[in-house]
């Protein structure tokens, strides 16, 4: 026998085997990145005043820290969304090349470039306008909306937005925020993997993971999360679907402020449709 052309083929067949099991567990992540719930950030004025620049470094360093556990699981593909205010914060240069990054505004669009992805994550998120406790809570707008309800339960971004990503077929396998929102992603999305970067302690405070541990966890949360996106369910809503928002009155103080009081007749808007995005970016 050839040995020497045996071994060739041996290792030409195992490198194919290989190569086809590495394409059949192939897959794409999709991380929506806020700032208020970003490790590190307690405060507005780091992430619309004067501590602002502050704040998109840590937006940046979170999002490398969850890039490095999507591509440590197994990742071949990330696309990142830059999704606080404009979508304009962080500079481009400070995340890891290895993804796609996405700025600016997409109109009648929440999560631009999904499709394809296996699993979404939502980064340095916040709870829900008017939670006790929670860091920066807000549901959209602090400057505008109240409070928002989807099919008559209270609900946030996280809620919404995990709405939005089934009727893509997507999952939420991951949520990263303080530990109301960590609550608050629990109640909404059973199962899914949750990253506590702080304690919430009033609208402008928290107690604070140290940044690097706080890095370290959403990297390993971030793996752990992704070796569940098959088994993670979408989040069921029943259709035609309702969103009712009451808004506050012009000149109010933001939701987040910590002398805000809740305003006793809010201005209320109620629409109902086959899709929560289109309802949400108003084109129903």
């Amino acid at each position: 026998m050839d040995t020497t052309a045996f071994g060739g083929r041996l290792v030409g067949v195992l490198g194919a085997v290989v190569f086809l099991t590495c394409s059949a567990q192939a897959f794409n992540v999709y991380v929506f990145a806020d700032m208020e719930g970003c490790s590190g950030i307690a405060g507005s004025d780091q992430v619309s005043g004067a501590r602002a620049e502050e704040g998109r470094r840590l937006m940046a360093e979170e999002i490398n820290a969850c890039i490095a556990g999507c591509f440590a699981a197994g990742a071949t593909g990330v696309v990142v969304r830059d999704g606080h205010g404009s979508g304009m914060n962080v500079n481009a240069k400070s995340v890891d090349a290895r993804a796609r990054l996405v700025q600016g505004a997409t109109p009648g669009v929440r999560f631009k470039d999904l499709e394809g992805a296996e699993a979404l994550i939502l980064l340095g998120y916040h709870a829900k306008a008017l939670t006790s406790g929670a860091v920066l809570a807000h549901s959209y707008s602090s400057a505008t909306i109240q409070g928002m309800w989807l099919n008559g339960r209270e609900v946030g971004e996280i809620g919404v937005d995990a709405a939005i990503a089934a009727e893509h077929h997507v999952p939420v396998v991951m949520v990263a925020g303080d530990d109301k929102t960590v609550a608050e992603a629990q109640a909404w999305i059973p199962g899914v993997v949750t990253c506590e970067t702080k304690r919430g302690t009033g609208p402008q405070s928290a107690e604070l993971l140290p940044v690097d541990a706080a890095h370290r966890l959403i990297t390993r949360q971030t793996e752990a999360a992704l070796a569940r996106r098959k088994t993670m369910p979408l989040t069921a809503v029943s259709y035609p679907a309702t969103i009712r928002w009451d808004y506050l009155p012009p000149g109010s103080l933001r939701t987040y402020h910590p002398a805000f009081q809740p305003a006793a007749n809010p201005k209320r808007v109620e629409k109902t449709g086959e899709s929560v995005e289109r309802l949400l970016l108003g084109k129903s």
